[in-house]
């Protein structure tokens, strides 16, 4: 590794939460769960540092940052051209030769042509103060260079999704702060997957688990392309208050050629849940074992291999974790603006009814 490369690759082992700066917020809750001791698939995050390095090249000729910031977040039609621009410029601009070097080598490092998730890992997503989820891209199933290569720019593109760019001017986020690390993870032949909360998304409840899943690989959750199983259990005693089992018509499961298909369920397996009384308390005990490290409610992405050796010596597998925003930014937001004075909302309320008397006279 030459000494321009040396810090564009970190491995899940080698980082936590801390270097979010470097790997962003997925890349940082990977090597955090590792450290805690959670069966999470191996791999590495291209760091920001890889990520600036390029855009530095790109940004002197074409001026990228300096356009994205002069963007009006309500002229959509500007956002959309300008935007539209920049990921093409991004996506089909190859990387220094000696970076590109070095994502293909960690990449054979992980195995024999071996198929992974290739994820964007923006250094403000996924933090209690704002949630970029959804707003850049993940690639599942990609195998070969070429195939990893080519999800790495369109990743890097994705930080210049309309969506994302209106969301971080609304935010006031500087865009010389923001740079974007790619995760590239060992894929899981996925028997079911999903996403669980340690709180309520419906009624915030603290005190349950609640865990969705489906046959295949969980981006058909994501898609919205299944409803998927819901089962509500006790955070303290593991009994399963409540089970909602969702005809599930189809299932992703991975292409041969990379990428992935969607496959028709049989009819028989459409209906049965996708997960055993055992292994939804297994998920809530490794719930309930995130949730404790870091301290505020997660959600968080899970699967079940098809493959024993996947497994690790425990059936689950942790894809990604991150603050739940929803309930806890309700919980930030005062009940009711403060009056100046303790008796000034008695007097604003009768000068309202005042008002309303002389009205109906």
């Amino acid at each position: 590794m030459t000494q321009d490369t040396q810090n564009s690759i970190l491995w899940f082992k080698d980082i936590s939460l801390a270097d979010r700066p470097l790997v962003g917020g997925k890349g940082g809750s990977l090597g955090e769960l590792c450290s805690a001791g959670i069966n999470v698939p191996n791999g590495y995050v291209i760091t920001t540092e890889a990520f600036k390095a390029y855009l530095d090249i790109l940004d002197a000729e074409h001026g990228i940052r300096q356009k994205i910031v002069a963007l009006d977040p309500d002229d959509v039609t500007k956002l959309n051209s300008v935007t539209s621009d920049m990921r093409a410029l991004v996506e089909k601009s190859p990387p220094p030769e000696s970076l590109t070097q070095v994502i293909s080598e960690a990449y054979r490092d992980l195995g024999d042509n071996i198929p992974v998730a290739v994820r964007s890992s923006a250094t403000s997503e996924d933090s209690e103060e704002a949630s970029f989820a959804g707003l850049q891209d993940t690639y599942l199933w990609q195998k070969g260079e070429a195939q990893l290569l080519d999800a790495v720019r369109r990743c890097w593109a994705s930080l210049y999704n309309p969506e994302s760019v209106a969301y971080r001017l609304r935010l006031d986020i500087p865009e010389d702060d923001l740079a974007m690390a790619v995760v590239v993870q060992t894929m899981v032949n996925s028997r079911c997957s999903g996403v669980m909360f340690t709180r309520s998304p419906t009624t915030g409840d603290k005190s349950v688990i609640t865990i969705e899943g489906s046959w295949g690989l969980g981006s058909s959750i994501v898609s919205g392309e299944v409803t998927p199983d819901k089962f509500v259990v006790n955070k303290i005693t593991s009994e399963i208050s409540g089970k909602n089992i969702a005809p599930k018509a189809i299932e992703h499961l991975p292409d041969e050629n990379g990428g992935i298909i969607e496959r028709p369920v049989e009819e028989e397996r459409q209906v049965i849940s996708c997960l055993s009384d055992e292994e939804i308390k297994e998920l809530t005990a490794v719930a309930r074992r995130v949730e404790k490290h870091y301290g505020c409610a997660q959600d968080i992405e899970w699967a079940l291999s098809h493959d024993s050796a996947d497994n690790q010596n425990n059936s689950v597998l942790l894809l990604q974790s991150r603050p739940e925003t929803v309930w806890a930014t309700k919980d930030k937001a005062p009940v009711a603006k403060p009056a100046a004075k303790a008796y000034d909302h008695i007097f604003n309320v009768m000068g309202t009814q005042l008002i309303k008397d002389k009205k109906s006279k």
